[in-house]
């Protein structure tokens, strides 16, 4: 027995290693194959298959795994009345660091003016196919983002949970914790023990889904370098520069401040930490897919099951720094190119409407590949954009959803630390340096 957790932990400490190398690969396939041949489509065909085995495997958990941390979460914190204060603390921070990302991405797109080019007309001329987008959202308007509190709601929990409607299944999980911690007696432990047991479960067969993640993002991230090509990027190299630089700022500056100062927490060694989560947001492109490893990668790091049963699902949910960071440079993108092309301004209070559209609608995201396109649709048509002109950012959307979803990822999981350090857990992995340092002094 004791060799066997020894191995574990030998492949919990190795796997991060594991999965850089399969993105090391699957640039390297990028390179080497191409779309279209024999042997890159061959390729395509495996990779798909073993792509979708695992983003399954990750979503078949996602359901059982939120709902029996939020019960559990919140019936702790509900037990020793801490559940408001932890929820105030909660939505604070998410509203914080949405405007700080918002306010990152407006500044680049400004500063750099991506949209603002010779090439302007060739990339309008150049938009590709979004019949499928516009499908999604005919007939919709801003007014339809009431809809996202309809949703919280669910009038079938079944079909929530079939449909994996988060915000749906947090409030049940929410309203139900809250409850189960007033039961008393024997049916109080029954209760506990099963949702227990649940979760205990759900994280095993996380932690074996898991060792398969090196295949699966070599597959999902091989897929997206095949099909993408550097082609893609070359006529929106500016605008994808533009997104990155703003991304970076918030996963590399913003973030590591917040925790530094706010939460008391190294961030190099939280980081390093979590950085599983982080890899595999970035290899799946999907929050929600990512979530059991999310709370894995936290507990790891030492913050409490209470904490993380509570904070995380949510933030897959409704904290979307990096979404509502693309979301709004993405808008005054194309409205730059509508300047240049047809003469036709953007305002500054045009520009600051954006911004609370883009912070609103982040919220309603789904935590899966490319639900921000809709988004971003809805905001196009609330300041009066053209909603075709989104066709021009499609050819690298993708990988630029692969990295705003990693950034996700990391806000849910700082925002979490800080929370659990303000409520007294003690995050042995991201304080060990500042220990050795007090030690030392």
């Amino acid at each position: 027995m004791a060799s066997d957790e020894n191995l574990a932990k030998q492949m919990d400490r190795t796997l991060h290693w594991q999965i850089l190398g399969a993105l090391v690969l699957a640039a390297i396939c990028g390179f080497i194959f191409e779309a279209g041949t024999g042997i890159g489509d061959a390729v395509l065909s495996v990779f798909d298959f073993v792509g979708g085995l695992f983003l399954n495997a990750l979503k078949m958990i996602v359901v059982p795994l939120i709902l029996s941390t939020i019960v559990l979460g919140i019936a702790r914190m509900a037990s020793q009345d801490s559940f408001g204060r932890v929820g105030a603390k909660t939505v604070g921070l998410y509203l914080m660091t949405g405007i700080f990302a918002i306010a990152s991405g407006l500044f680049f797109v400004n500063l750099i003016a991506p949209g603002v080019t010779e090439h302007a007309d060739k990339l309008v001329a150049n938009i590709g196919d979004t019949s499928g987008i516009m499908e999604r959202v005919e007939g919709r308007t801003a007014a339809d983002l009431i809809g996202i509190i309809e949703r919280a709601i669910p009038a079938n929990i079944f079909s929530a949970a079939a449909e994996t409607q988060l915000l749906a299944l947090i409030f049940v999980g929410v309203v139900f914790g809250f409850f189960m911690s007033k039961l008393q007696g024997s049916i109080a432990e029954t209760m506990t023990n099963f949702w227990t047991g649940v979760n205990d479960v759900m994280i095993m067969i996380t932690m074996w889904i898991m060792r398969f993640a090196p295949l699966g993002v070599l597959a999902l991230v091989g897929t997206v370098a095949i099909k993408s090509g550097w082609s893609a990027f070359q006529p929106l190299l500016t605008f994808a520069i533009t997104v990155l630089l703003a991304l970076a700022v918030h996963f590399a500056v913003i973030l590591p401040l917040l925790l530094k100062f706010f939460g008391g927490v190294n961030p190099i060694q939280y980081y390093a930490a979590v950085s599983r989560a982080q890899l595999t947001a970035f290899s799946t492109a999907s929050s929600s897919a990512t979530l059991p490893v999310t709370i894995r990668s936290a507990e790891n790091a030492g913050v409490s099951k209470r904490i993380t049963g509570f904070v995380l699902p949510l933030g897959a949910t409704v904290n979307m720094d990096g979404t509502a960071l693309y979301e709004c440079v993405v808008v005054i993108f194309i409205a730059q190119i509508l300047a240049t092309t047809s003469g036709v301004e953007f305002t500054i209070m045009q520009q600051l409407t954006v911004v609370i559209l883009a912070l609103l609608t982040s919220i309603g995201v789904a935590g899966v590949p490319a639900a921000s396109l809709v988004a971003i649709t809805l905001i196009l048509t609330a300041v009066g954009l053209p909603v075709e002109f989104i066709g021009i950012v499609l050819a690298v959307d993708r990988i630029l959803d692969m990295c705003r979803t990693a950034v996700n990822v990391t806000s849910d999981l700082s925002i979490t630390a800080i929370i659990a350090n303000s409520e007294g857990d003690a995050l042995d992995a991201a304080n060990e340096e500042q220990e050795d340092e007090e030690e030392a002094a």
